[in-house]
């Protein structure tokens, strides 16, 4: 089957000025995700690669290179243009969940299709749907601390998928779980994956990206290595 190009990134460089200080978070970095791959994204501190990561969520604009994402270059967008891309296209899962502590399960998955323009019935059979296929099909009425911190991470996974984006973005995604836990995020992750998702996992631990069929390493701003994953973990081959 043809590989189909969903990122492209081409000399991409991002610095910031502090005080009298230029700061080059990125310098040059080029980077081609394909349709359907699952990326981790690895480097220590002051690698460089959550400044990629907000880049590539749209989070973030770079100071010099292009970013095309699904044959939009995304590079020469403004804030709202990008807003909208971020919305449409990409799906977040944080470390810290991020969920309305207010809300249900259901509002709280449901609120990308509110910016999205869907209508309230619209919205409330999406999420649902959504909620299910992470396994919550029974938690939808409750919030946030009514909840365990992995079913409030699932939560956070429904929201990603509800709009059916190009890309799902997870930063950590396993950084405030326990073991058990987190193995049960990844096998998730990886179920998502084998549906067809392209997933770009960021994460400073090596065991949580051995899960992904392509590592990228960073370093001083710049991509140390771009390896395809031999040794990979699956948790869905040890059900």
């Amino acid at each position: 089957m043809e590989k189909k190009e969903l990122i492209n990134v081409t000399d991409i460089g991002r610095q910031y000025t502090i005080g009298s200080e230029e700061i080059h978070a990125l310098r040059s970095v080029n980077l081609i995700i394909n349709k359907g791959e699952f990326v981790a994204l690895m480097g220590p501190s002051g690698s460089g690669k959550s400044t990629l990561m907000n880049i590539l969520g749209c989070l973030d604009t770079a100071t010099k290179g292009t970013y095309i994402l699904n044959g939009t270059n995304v590079s020469a967008l403004g804030d709202n243009e990008l807003a909208e891309i971020r919305n449409k296209e990409i799906g977040f899962v944080f470390q810290t969940f991020n969920l309305l502590p207010r809300s249900t399960s259901l509002d709280n998955v449901a609120l990308p299709l509110v910016y999205a323009g869907f209508s309230k019935e619209a919205r409330i059979k999406r999420a649902t749907e959504a909620l299910e296929s992470v396994g919550l099909g029974n938690r939808i009425t409750h919030r946030p601390n009514e909840l365990s911190g992995g079913q409030r991470q699932r939560v956070a996974v429904a929201r990603a998928l509800v709009n059916n984006p190009s890309i799902i973005l997870a930063d950590e995604p396993t950084g405030n779980l326990d073991t058990k836990t987190s193995i049960e995020i990844m096998g998730l992750l990886e179920t998502i994956h084998k549906k067809g998702n392209t997933i770009i996992l960021v994460t400073h631990e090596e065991d949580i990206a051995k899960h992904a069929h392509r590592i990228v390493r960073m370093r001083d701003g710049e991509i140390e290595s771009d390896t395809v994953n031999t040794n990979i973990i699956s948790v869905l081959d040890r059900a």
